[in-house]
């Protein structure tokens, strides 16, 4: 039986990765922070299950601690301030956390157990500026946001860490990933939360920011099967993960009113764009500035034919699936929070 430690055991892929590791075994650990309130987020159903132990990615000795308890000899970093918007306000705490912390995790495994195979959560966002299209592991790095910046350091220092020691260290640069478990502050679940919200009358409109940002979706759930598989090699390498489709955010709120039965239409352009119910003749999307990142990036499209060939990666939840889980998810959840109201 493997031991495998989590860090951002709480979020979105720290839930999926956990109940897969657990369902093939594992003896599951996961870092939290001390907080006033314990909070399990994303793992509240599977608590009893996990071992948690408290550290912090801006604290060594915390890390050095989590790994002579939980001995891992699988280790995953999904811990991150991950929130591009964020970065832009706090650029120092995403700094810490995202690229002086992997520093950290890397040197709690050479310390305590240098042979620990060790995954780092890299982003799609460090190509950024994008030099070509489709992006893939050889694609150079041109970051747009603190966060693209400081993932970009954990990405090397991984790499150095791997060349220089010898350690089983590696990235998978994952393209966008959501689910039903997003946080709302992310696009895809702010627009699935607010096509429900509109849908069952308690919300009249979304605002968003530019419409023709292209992205490539996937499921949190398939990305996270990439990880263990990657750690699953003989030795250790870099992996872009995606689905080679892009989709633009325009594209994401149609399917998403699609589900919930609206059709929309399109007036205006740019910042005076906005999408009117067929149905109704309500404006029901706006466009708002202030969601404009200062440096945007444009288009992300990954090439996962690296991972497909030699990991015998593949998604299974299409960008129309993962779409319908969101929105079947969102109404459930307002739902429920309606009938609770009422009581």
């Amino acid at each position: 039986m493997k031991n495998a430690l989590i860090t951002g055991i709480t979020g979105q892929d720290g839930s999926y990765l956990s109940e897969l590791l657990l369902e093939k075994g594992y003896n599951v650990y996961g870092i939290m922070r001390r907080k006033s309130v314990v909070d399990y987020g994303n793992v509240e159903h599977i608590k009893d299950k996990i071992h948690f132990i408290y550290a912090d990615m801006t604290d060594v000795i915390s890390l050095i601690n989590a790994m002579k308890i939980s001995q891992a000899d699988e280790v995953f970093n999904l811990a991150a301030q991950s929130f591009v918007a964020t970065s832009w306000e706090q650029p120092l705490a995403t700094t810490d956390i995202d690229a002086l912390g992997v520093t950290n995790m890397l040197e709690a495994i050479r310390t305590v157990k240098p042979n620990a195979r060790f995954y780092q959560a890299s982003t799609s966002e460090m190509f950024g500026l994008v030099q070509e299209i489709p992006q893939k592991e050889t694609t150079p790095f041109y970051p747009r946001s603190p966060y693209g910046v400081a993932k970009l350091y954990g990405h090397w220092i991984t790499k150095n860490y791997r060349e220089s020691f010898g350690l089983y260290a590696c990235s998978g640069i994952l393209f966008n990933h959501e689910s039903e478990r997003r946080g709302k502050e992310f696009v895809t679940r702010k627009i699935t939360n607010a096509v429900a919200r509109i849908k069952l009358e308690i919300q009249d409109c979304i605002e968003l920011g530019n419409m023709d940002s292209k992205r490539d979706w996937g499921h949190s759930k398939d990305y996270v099967n990439a990880m263990w598989l990657m750690l699953q090699q003989d030795k250790p390498d870099d992996f872009v993960i995606a689905t080679n489709e892009t989709r633009t955010v325009r594209e994401f709120v149609e399917i998403a009113f699609g589900h919930v039965g609206i059709t929309l239409t399109w007036q205006g352009t740019g910042i005076n764009e906005i999408g009117i119910d067929n149905a109704t003749g309500k404006t029901i999307v706006k466009i708002n500035p202030l969601f404009f990142r200062p440096a945007e990036v444009d288009i992300l499209l990954g090439d996962p034919s690296k991972a497909e060939q030699t990991l015998g990666w593949k998604r299974d939840i299409s960008f129309a699936e993962l779409v319908e889980r969101m929105i079947k998810n969102d109404l459930k959840l307002i739902e429920k929070e309606i009938s609770i109201s009422k009581l």
